[in-house]
């Protein structure tokens, strides 16, 4: 292979288990988001747009609607003869035969793949925040300051800080000290879970971490505590944009509103910076006469008979005669039959909300469903290849998904299977 300057490699593997029911059959990168994209859109549209033409893909946990989804790269111009986008799963070798056991040595069991384009410099990402970011000014900044490793921080609210990984850093922004979660934080420079290393450094560095029987096999644990303690050079670098970590359902709902409050902070319309995905071809959305639809973001293949209010739908949503949808997200294929109520809900792809169905925030009561420790603030989220029942009432913080005794299944007329 030609020799590449600088490669990335995506960190696409996790369970996302904070998304609860969403995340049962997917990756949580392939989770869909804003209309029409995924979740992994953006890191690999980051790259192109960068200048980054090598990108490996490491997967494991559901792997395969990910894999279907990327294939050969080709909606980010990542179809390359020399580079391109690799999906790299866990492998069986002559010397080892596991999952990955962390971020770091799923890095580590792709030494090989990374040496074959004997790059100066890695960038490091994860798979599962939102955010439009120029890898190449970071990595410009990282070569002039002869960094060991670069760590992008997001300035984060104090109150939050303590959620995140935050680096303590010196006047010239030189990492001095990283806490995981701290209690009392010092700093509120969150780690972003995106880094610049130079690779002779960070190999060395994984080799070093995977001989040690104690080691979480970490980043934010184990590589960057021990570069620091080696006294290796680590500059923080701040970004200033729209930045969101979408890992709980809260998060997940409030980065989908934002693009509808906040439109000038995360521009998907931006053609300087585009985010590219891949879409189904349908035809164009369909609003009936009749029908209303206030800021809410559709696209291809939806058709409204309804009322749609401030909500995100992706494609091939039906929302029947005499429904109404309200600060909600429908992932593809999802129906709201006629005189359903649908209040502050991610409803899962291909999932039908039956005829006079009332769900979600505004309704008072109480389910066997509710699971207070994902949904919270009034959310309620359906599992995909749901039929709920016609005149269902489901209050908000509910998670409904498929139960196996479907004879005790209050909510629930049927569940089926749904591909991708």
């Amino acid at each position: 292979m030609a020799r590449q300057e600088v490669i990335a490699m995506i960190l696409a593997g996790g369970q996302g288990s904070r998304l609860g029911t969403l995340t049962k059959y997917l990756a949580k990168p392939a989770v869909p988001f804003g209309s029409r994209y995924r979740i992994i859109d953006f890191p690999l549209s980051n790259c192109i747009n960068s200048g980054i033409e090598t990108v490996g893909v490491l997967t494991q946990y559901q792997p395969l609607a990910l894999n279907t989804y990327i294939g050969n790269g080709h909606p980010w111009d990542l179809d390359r003869n020399n580079g391109g986008a690799y999906i790299l799963p866990p492998y069986q070798s002559s010397a080892r035969s596991d999952w990955y056991k962390g971020t770091a040595n799923a890095i580590y069991q792709n030494c090989e793949f990374i040496d074959s384009y004997d790059p100066k410099h890695v960038v490091i990402l994860s798979g599962d925040h939102i955010y439009k970011m120029n890898y190449a000014k970071m990595i410009l900044s990282h070569i002039r300051e002869n960094a060991d490793a670069t760590i992008a921080v997001f300035e984060v609210p104090w109150e939050e800080a303590s959620r995140f990984g935050i680096m303590n850093t010196d006047a010239n922004n030189t990492v001095v000290e990283f806490e995981e979660k701290p209690k009392q934080p010092k700093s509120n420079l969150a780690s972003m879970g995106v880094y610049v290393f130079k690779w002779d450094t960070l190999r060395r560095m994984l080799v070093e971490d995977e001989a040690r029987a104690d080691s979480s096999h970490d980043f934010g644990k184990n590589i960057i505590p021990n570069m620091l303690a080696e006294g290796q050079k680590l500059i923080a670098y701040r970004f200033s944009g729209y930045w969101k970590d979408v890992g709980t359902i809260d998060s997940l709902w409030e980065a989908n509103m934002d693009l509808l409050d906040q439109p000038e902070e995360i521009n998907l319309m931006d053609r300087s910076w585009r985010i590219y995905s891949r879409n189904p071809v349908k035809p164009a959305h369909y609003i009936a006469k009749g029908a209303r639809v206030i800021n809410s973001a559709l696209t291809d293949g939806c058709s409204i008979y309804g009322t749609v209010e401030h909500s995100v739908l992706s494609d091939s949503v039906v929302v029947e005669k005499g429904a109404v949808v309200r600060d909600s997200i429908l992932m593809p294929g999802v129906t709201v039959q006629a005189g359903a109520l649908v209040d502050k809900c991610i409803v899962g792809m291909n999932t039908i909300i039956g005829k006079n169905a009332r769900v979600g925030a505004s309704i008072e009561g109480e389910c066997k469903y509710t699971n207070t420790k994902l949904c919270s603030n009034g959310i309620t989220v359906f599992e995909r290849g749901l039929k709920i029942r016609d005149e269902a009432t489901i209050p908000g913080n509910c998670m409904v998904e498929h139960q196996d005794d479907q004879d005790s299944d209050e909510f629930i007329e049927y569940s089926f299977r749904v591909h991708g």
